[in-house]
C-alpha cells in the first residue's frame, strides 16, 4: 500500500503544482486523468494529502475557505527528483498504468498470483509439519525467484 500512495503523493504534487486545489478537486482530476480507469478515493487521497503535509511538500493555502492545498518548495524539489529518475511524461504514464491494471491481462495475472500465493501458503503449512522438505521448497522459491530477476518479461 505504502508504494501505491508514492505513486498517489507524485500525482498530487503535479496537479498541485498547476494549481492550488482541494480534496475533492484532486480526487475528480486523478479519475479524469487516468483516462476514467481510476477513481481515486479519499481513503487514499486524504491519508496522502497528509503525508505530505507532515513531509512540508504542500500546505493548506491560508486565505482559502476550504481546505485548499498548494505546493511547497520541498514538494517541487521531489517532482524535480522524480522527473530525473523516471523517463516519459508523468500523465500519459499515470493512464498507462490504469489503463493497463484493467486490461485482461492484469486481471489474469492478478487471479494467478493470487492462486499462487494460496498454493504456497499450503507449502508452507505442509512444510512446517514435514521440516525435512523445507530445503526443497527454500530451494523453488530461489530459483523461482532468480528467474524472474533474469527473465525479461
Amino acid at each position: 500500500m505504502k508504494k501505491r500512495r508514492g505513486f498517489i503523493q507524485m500525482a498530487i504534487l503535479h496537479l498541485l503544482e498547476e494549481a492550488p486545489m482541494h480534496g475533492y478537486q484532486i480526487m475528480k482530476e486523478l479519475e479524469i486523468r487516468s483516462g476514467e480507469h481510476y477513481s481515486a478515493s479519499a481513503g487514499t487521497v486524504y491519508p496522502a494529502l497528509q503525508e505530505l503535509l507532515e513531509k512540508e511538500m504542500i500546505e493548506l493555502e491560508p486565505s482559502s475557505d476550504k481546505k485548499t492545498y498548494c505546493i511547497q518548495e520541498k514538494g517541487k524539489i521531489r517532482l524535480q527528483e522524480f522527473a530525473k529518475s523516471k523517463e516519459g511524461a508523468f500523465w500519459s504514464n499515470w493512464e498507462d498504468r490504469w489503463s493497463w491494471q484493467n486490461s485482461e491481462e492484469a486481471i489474469r495475472l492478478k487471479e494467478i498470483i493470487d492462486l499462487w500465493e494460496a498454493e504456497l501458503r499450503k507449502a508452507i503449512k505442509k512444510s512446517r509439519n514435514t521440516p525435512e522438505n523445507s530445503p526443497k521448497l527454500i530451494a523453488f522459491m530461489k530459483e523461482i525467484t532468480e528467474r524472474l530477476q533474469t527473465e525479461n518479461y
